[in-house]
């Protein structure tokens, strides 16, 4: 006789159906946009019943935030690996080839990610302090990267950490933007990523 498989936990079976409902959402919001994307069908394209999406997340806000969650936590842990012990240029060229490496690993879940993220701008939009926290911080951990740059003896730069910063989230943004627009174009945004590098080598006044 065939050995039983092992019944799965609670805590299993809800990572799973979470995984599901995850790539379903994806799915769906890449290929028809959150407006025509409803709970009812990621839970039946998850393999669930209708209810279930419904139950878990609330409603569509709370399916977007759970999206923003578990993807931002997923990058978190690959940025984190890539910087580990790196300060200054090094780090951050290290968060750019990583955000590409993401972008290309994973495109339906980065491109829900930030469709989401471009919801948020919307008056009232649910999400517009999660996202916020979610850009705070990346411009928090650039700031940190150049100032440790500085403090183990790469130069000052003529910017400010914080304006530095700045610049780096406006110019990954827009590289997003230009990428939702144009999903097939992986050669350009690659380029345009290995232009963001460039900028901040000179900006950080970085000598090959």
């Amino acid at each position: 006789m065939s050995a039983t498989a092992p019944r799965m936990t609670q805590a299993e079976r809800t990572d799973l159906s979470d995984r599901l409902m995850l790539d379903a959402a994806v799915t769906l919001i890449v290929e028809r946009g959150v407006e025509r994307t409803t709970l009812r069908e990621v839970g039946e394209n998850a393999g669930y019943s209708r209810g279930l999406a419904g139950h878990r997340f609330g409603n569509k806000s709370g399916l977007l935030e759970f999206i923003v969650h578990t993807v931002g936590e997923s990058w978190l842990k690959q940025l984190t690996r890539a910087t580990s012990g790196a300060h200054g240029y090094k780090a951050v060229a290290a968060a750019i080839d990583e955000h590409l490496k993401f972008c290309l690993e994973a495109p339906d879940h980065v491109r829900a990610f930030y469709i989401a993220w471009f919801e948020s701008v919307a008056p009232q939009s649910p999400l517009k302090k999660v996202m916020s926290g979610i850009h705070d911080r990346r411009r928090r951990d650039v700031a940190r990267w150049i100032n440790q740059g500085v403090a183990h003896g790469a130069p000052k730069p003529v910017l400010s950490a914080d304006a530095i910063a700045g610049q780096f989230n406006t110019a990954i943004v827009g590289i997003v933007y230009h990428w939702l627009q144009h999903p097939d174009d992986t050669t350009g945004v690659a380029a345009l990523h290995r232009g963001l590098k460039k900028t901040m080598k000179q900006l950080l006044a970085e000598s090959e």
